[in-house]
């Protein structure tokens, strides 16, 4: 091969030499794209995986920091080894100062057992416990009060090496619960502990004194009238006499023994280890005699009574229902035996009370039947022996009750406020008889007429008395009003209004049992009234009795000064009416001289009499 040749074999050579590292170079080339690519996504990646775990670790710190839960955790000696600063602020300590403590140095004592049981019960179950309460005390010995959960804590061996714990402060919630529970076994006014919570207290007691064979007594206590003190002065000074009687009555007992509001005026009390009915009858005298010890209301002196009605276990009932049911009926009883006083449950008030019922019932048609009617008893002067007034009393015939006594039906119309409308009646029929004996040319007499408390306080009475005397043509001076001495202390300044309008219209006003309750001379001059009878109370023991003689006398005496007319109630022997009159007593009323009578009679007495001096 010439030189020309083997020139062209080693181009050929050559080139296909570069051809071949030319394409060494391109597969390397790509090689190399190949792992920069890959090394640049394995970056992308762990640039990623740096971000995600910052970001969680963000998050994590975020959730740490802002969430209104505590967060904690703990090795396995309790001591604490992380926390959030929400658990720092609950216990009041700085971040350096929780490092290494134990948590249950900040465990209130009496929960201490409990929470040790708890981080036990993790530990040994290998398993998560919710929602325990417990108190733990803060840096300056406040106690308050948390609920936490607690959580094991594990290694890459799934081995525990810790506690993890979560919980929230509860002192607000756990106040505000005990607020509801209060105000929901409490009355709101007085303090006292309300129904509810005395049925409650009740029942504890009778199981304790079924085990240890002991008695108890229940008191139902009712304040007298005390409507007319919320409706008079208002319910400001009704709530502030309701407090200080619930301040009265937790002063007189023992601090065993429980006193609850019933509702309204009423109260109830509990009297535990009762030996004997005597120590029952102090403790309830002691309430009466505290009850009516004066209170200040607008500043202005008032006096309340209360009526109590008393039930035994085991004697009156084994249960809390019966024991209550039969004291509010013994209530009922010592309101009708004239207030301000006691009475203890029987089986004889059981009787009476389905007769009470039974009277109520027919006592609702009494005026629409006409079963209704007036007799009359005369009033005789000590000096002319002259027949000078009369005083109406109501009786009432059922067809199926037969003759029921004032006693029975007066209260169950003052109860039931029946009264009222009954009392109009009353008015009507006694002025218009008095006007029907003048016409007959009999001797002008006045005409006594019994108010109720319910008629004084009623807003219609000025105008019920002015229509009466229009309509029946009767005089006003020969109509005289009777009210009893304690209608008119609940309140004096309302009631003293009240008998100067009477007083206006030209009828006379009589104070009727004086000295059966509670006023001073001294307030009788401040009442416009013309007539003072003595309770009858006092009549019936002179003059064999020296201190109703004395009290007699006085009562007389008091009226003489006051020119007042002194009528004494209840009469009944010569004896009385010789004392009565040389104590300078004015009148006299009762069977002595002679009893009720019905008109006719009356008319006939009125006729009949010669009114020579008594002897």
């Amino acid at each position: 091969m010439d030189d020309d040749g083997i020139m062209v074999v080693e181009n050929q050579l050559f080139k296909s030499q570069i051809a071949a590292l030319e394409q060494l170079l391109d597969v390397y080339e790509k090689s190399v794209l190949e792992k920069t690519d890959e090394l640049y996504a394995e970056i992308i990646k762990r640039k990623q995986i740096e971000e995600d775990l910052r970001q969680s670790e963000e998050r994590y710190r975020t959730i740490m920091e802002e969430m209104e839960e505590w967060y904690f955790e703990t090795d396995l000696a309790y001591d604490i080894t992380f926390f959030n600063d929400i658990f720092a602020k609950g216990l009041g300590y700085s971040q350096n100062e929780l490092i290494g403590m134990n948590f249950q140095s900040f465990v209130k004592k009496e929960d201490l057992n409990s929470v040790s049981r708890l981080f036990h019960h993790v530990l040994k179950k290998n398993d998560s416990t919710k929602n325990f309460l417990c108190e733990y005390i803060q840096i300056g010995g406040t106690i308050a009060s948390v609920e936490f959960s607690i959580f094991p804590k594990w290694d890459k061996e799934n081995r525990i090496t810790g506690f993890r714990g979560v919980g929230h402060d509860i002192t607000e919630r756990k106040r505000a619960e005990e607020q509801i529970q209060y105000l929901a076994t409490h009355d709101s006014l007085t303090g006292l502990p309300n129904r509810l919570m005395f049925s409650q207290l009740l029942n504890h007691s009778i199981q304790s004194a079924r085990h240890h064979k002991q008695q108890l007594a229940v008191f139902f206590i009712d304040l007298d009238h005390f409507k007319i003190i919320n409706d008079t002065k208002g319910h400001d000074a009704g709530d502030q006499l309701l407090q200080d009687i619930a301040q009265r009555f937790q002063q007189t007992l023992r601090a065993a023994d429980i006193v609850a509001r019933q509702g309204g005026d009423e109260f109830i009390i509990l009297i535990e280890d009762v030996t004997t009915l005597r120590q029952v009858g102090i403790v309830v005298r002691k309430i009466l005699i505290n009850t009516i010890k004066p209170v200040v209301l607008l500043g202005e002196e008032c006096h309340i009574t209360a009526s109590i009605g008393i039930s035994i276990y085991p004697t009156d009932g084994e249960d809390a229902q019966s024991l209550m049911k039969n004291a509010d009926i013994a209530l009922y009883f010592a309101k009708e035996e004239g207030r301000n006083d006691y009475q203890f449950y029987s089986k004889s008030i059981q009787l009476q009370s389905t007769e009470r019922l039974s009277i109520e019932a027919n006592l609702r048609h009494a005026l629409e039947r006409n079963e209704f009617s007036l007799h009359y008893q005369a009033k005789v002067d000590f000096k002319t022996n002259m027949i000078t007034g009369v005083e109406e009393l109501l009786r009432w015939q059922n067809l199926s009750l037969g003759s029921v006594t004032p006693t029975q039906f007066i209260p169950v119309a003052e109860e039931t406020g029946l009264i009222l409308s009954i009392g109009k009646w009353v008015m009507r029929m006694a002025c218009a008889q008095n006007v029907a004996w003048q016409k007959q040319g009999l001797p002008n007499v006045c005409m006594s007429i019994n108010l109720s408390l319910q008629q004084l306080k009623d807003d219609n009475l000025i105008e019920d008395v002015r229509i009466v005397l229009k309509e029946t043509g009767m005089a006003p001076n020969l109509l005289e009003l009777e009210i009893k001495e304690n209608m008119v202390l609940y309140d004096i300044t309302h009631m003293i209004s009240v008998l100067n309008e009477i007083k206006s219209l030209g009828v006379r006003l009589a104070m009727d049992n004086f000295g059966a309750n509670y006023s001073s001379f001294s307030q009788i001059k401040v009442f416009p009234i013309d007539t003072l009878k003595i309770d009858r109370s006092f009549i019936r023991n002179v003059p064999k009795e020296v201190e109703d003689n004395n009290i007699t006398q006085a009562i007389i005496n008091i009226g003489n000064t006051l020119s007042l007319n002194v009528v004494a109630e209840g009469v009944e022997t010569l004896e009385q009416m010789n004392f009565l009159k040389d104590h300078f007593c004015n009148e006299m009323q009762g069977y002595y001289f002679s009893k009720p009578i019905v008109p006719k009679q009356f008319a006939d007495l009125l006729r009949e009499h010669v009114p020579t001096p008594l002897k």
